[in-house]
Formats: C-alpha cells, sequence, structure tokens
C-alpha cells in the first residue's frame, strides 16, 4: 500500500473561511464516529463551523495521505479529502478530536469508494492504455499495477474495523493516536492491526491460488 506523488497544491482557505478545494463551502452539523463508523451529520442552526479553515490546513496532508494509502491514486485521495471535509464542515465534532475524527472519516470513505470498485478499475485501464508498448519496462509496469490491485482487492475483503486500523497505522499513526481514533485500547489496536495483516496475507494467497 505504497504512497504515491505528492499531493497537488490547493489555495489555503484563510483562517474562519470554510473554503474548501474546488471553492465549494460547508456548513455545519453533527457527526461523530461509533464504534469506528462514521455516523451522519445532522445540521444545526449556527451555520459554518469557524474552525474549518484552520482544521483544514493542518489535517488535509494527513488526511489525503490516509486515503492514498487505500486508493493507489492521488487525484482520488483529493476527493475523497473533500468529501471528508464537508462532512466535519457539517459537525460538531470538538476540535481536540478532528484529527482522529478525520483520518478515520479518510479511510471509511477511501474504502467505500474502493469496494465500488468502478473507480479504480477505470482509473488503472487508463494507465495501462497510456504506456508504451515499446518501452523496456512496460512488463515492469503491467505488473506492478497488478500487484497494486491485488492488495487493494484483498483489503477491500477485510472486516472494515481491521482494514481501517491497518491504513490507520500504515499511514504513520501511532498505537495511541489509533486507539483514539477508534476508541480502543492500544493493546487491541496491535491485536487487531496484527489480525488484519494475517488476513490480508491469506485473502492474496487465496487471490495468488485462484490464478
Amino acid at each position: 500500500m505504497d504512497l504515491v506523488q505528492p499531493a497537488r497544491r490547493f489555495p489555503v482557505p484563510a483562517p474562519g473561511s470554510a473554503a474548501l478545494p474546488g471553492g465549494v463551502v460547508a456548513r455545519s452539523g453533527r457527526a461523530g464516529t461509533k464504534g469506528g463508523v462514521l455516523v451522519p451529520a445532522a445540521v444545526p442552526p449556527d451555520g459554518i463551523r469557524a474552525d474549518l479553515g484552520d482544521v483544514f490546513r493542518r489535517s488535509y496532508p494527513r488526511v489525503v495521505g490516509v486515503a492514498a494509502r487505500v486508493l493507489g491514486s492521488r487525484d482520488e485521495a483529493e476527493d475523497v479529502a473533500q468529501e471528508v471535509f464537508l462532512s466535519f464542515g457539517r459537525s460538531s465534532v470538538p476540535g481536540a478530536e478532528a484529527p482522529g475524527w478525520l483520518s478515520v472519516a479518510a479511510a471509511h470513505t477511501a474504502l467505500n469508494h474502493l469496494r465500488s470498485g468502478r473507480r479504480r478499475a477505470a482509473r488503472e485501464q487508463d494507465v495501462l492504455s497510456r504506456t508504451d508498448s515499446v518501452a523496456p519496462d512496460v512488463a515492469d509496469t503491467v505488473i506492478g499495477i497488478d500487484e497494486r490491485s491485488r492488495v487493494r482487492a484483498a483489503l477491500a475483503q477485510l472486516p472494515r474495523k481491521q482494514a481501517v486500523a491497518l491504513v490507520l497505522r500504515h499511514s504513520g499513526l501511532s498505537y495511541a493516536e489509533v486507539a483514539a481514533a477508534l476508541d480502543m485500547s492500544s493493546t487491541s489496536v496491535g491485536t487487531t492491526v496484527r489480525r488484519a495483516e494475517t488476513a490480508l496475507r491469506k485473502e492474496l494467497n487465496r487471490h495468488a491460488s485462484s490464478d
């Protein structure tokens, strides 16, 4: 699940602004996580949350990084980041809990994109179609794409909590950060990540033996 190229630079909102990439404006509401699952927001009457611009500037790289771990595409990860910050803008998640909430939301949203499968297949086909057929490394390119596809297909088959814990841990979050984000003990995080890694290997082996 290697991270891809660094994110494109977007205009950063001014302090207190709720402008997101693409000129989208988010309005506030209530959202959160329950058992590691994103809970939909309900819109309260108090307008745009004042800290959205600051949270966006601080957390955007991490949100994109988490999504890119799952999707392997910086462009798709940026799409996920926009969805996540829109949800956050409609939420009343305490500011102190924003980093963990955003990381979990990024993992869940990216997994949803991955499990839909349609955009990933189309993007990888586009990469193949643009590859020069006489390039000396074309075989390596095709094999690399195929291997990444296998990993992501296997990841999509894992239980959701295991997949999210694995993605967050491999995105650089500490055990304590993953534990806080998923409302788990640090010991449970270690166990969950190990089980996820074992399950991922089994899925990869199953796919390999079926070919």
